[in-house]
C-alpha cells in the first residue's frame, strides 16, 4: 500500500489540530537489572517507536551524553535512563538486532550517541524522514509528520528539559513516551496503512 499524503502542513493548520499524547503505561527503567528484564520483552517484539533524549547544553562548547532512550510498542513505553547505569548488553542486542524495526527520526545522531555508551553494530533501524519522502512528505520534522500521517499534533514543551534530574517528572516521562511511540505510530501509518484514530485510548 502506498498512500499518499499531503507534502507538507502549515504551522496554522498543524495548531489546530487535536492534541495527543501517550496513554499507555511508562515504565521508567533505572537498574541494569531492570533493563535487562525489559530487554526480554522487548526482544518479543517486531516493531518499535525509538527516541532519545540528552540534557540540552547552553554553553558554547558544552556537550552532554544522552540520558534517555526510548522504546515504545503501542501500549507500552520504556524509558531507559542512561545517566544513571551503563547501558547493558541486552539492550544493545536489541538495537543491534535486524528482525527487530526501530522506526524514528533524525535516529543517526541517536545511535551515534548510544554506542559511545556501549558498542554494538546498528541494524533494524527505519529513519522516518527517509521513508516520508517515498509517500510524498516534504515537511519531515516529528511534529509535522505526526500532523501529516496520524491527524494530530504533540506537544514539544518538555524538549530543553533537564533529563539528568534526579527523577523525572510526569510530563517529562509523558512527552518523552509519546515521541516515540508518534515514531511507531508514523511507521505503522506508512508502511502499513493503519489509521490512527484519535482518543483511541482515552
Amino acid at each position: 500500500m502506498n498512500t499518499r499524503y499531503n507534502k507538507e502542513i502549515s504551522k496554522e493548520d498543524l495548531e489546530a489540530l487535536p492534541l495527543e499524547a501517550f496513554q499507555g503505561e511508562i515504565i521508567c527503567i533505572e537498574s541494569p537489572e531492570e533493563a535487562d528484564k525489559a530487554a526480554e520483552i522487548l526482544s518479543r517484539e517486531t516493531v518499535l517507536g525509538f527516541d532519545t533524549e540528552t540534557k540540552p547544553a547552553f554553553r558554547r562548547g558544552q556537550r552532554h551524553g544522552i540520558a534517555l532512550l526510548q522504546l515504545s510498542t503501542l501500549d507500552t513505553a520504556y524509558l531507559f535512563r542512561l545517566n544513571k547505569f551503563r547501558m547493558t548488553e541486552s539492550v544493545a542486542a536489541i538495537l543491534a538486532d535486524p528482525d527487530i524495526i526501530k522506526a524514528g527520526a533524525a535516529v543517526k545522531d541517536d545511535i551515534s550517541g548510544l554506542q559511545r555508551l556501549c558498542p554494538f553494530k546498528a541494524a533494524g533501524f527505519v529513519e522516518l524522514q527517509k521513508l516520508s519522502i517515498k509517500y510524498g512528505i516534504e515537511n519531515n520534522a516529528l511534529k509535522k509528520m505526526a500532523g501529516i500521517v496520524l491527524g494530530f499534533r504533540i506537544s514539544k514543551s518538555a524538549q530543553l528539559s533537564n533529563w539528568e534530574d534526579s527523577r523525572l517528572s510526569e510530563t517529562q516521562k509523558r512527552y518523552a513516551a509519546t515521541d516515540a511511540w508518534v515514531g511507531l505510530l508514523i511507521y505503522r501509518g506508512l508502511v502499513y496503512g493503519e489509521k490512527y484514530r484519535l482518543n483511541q485510548n482515552h
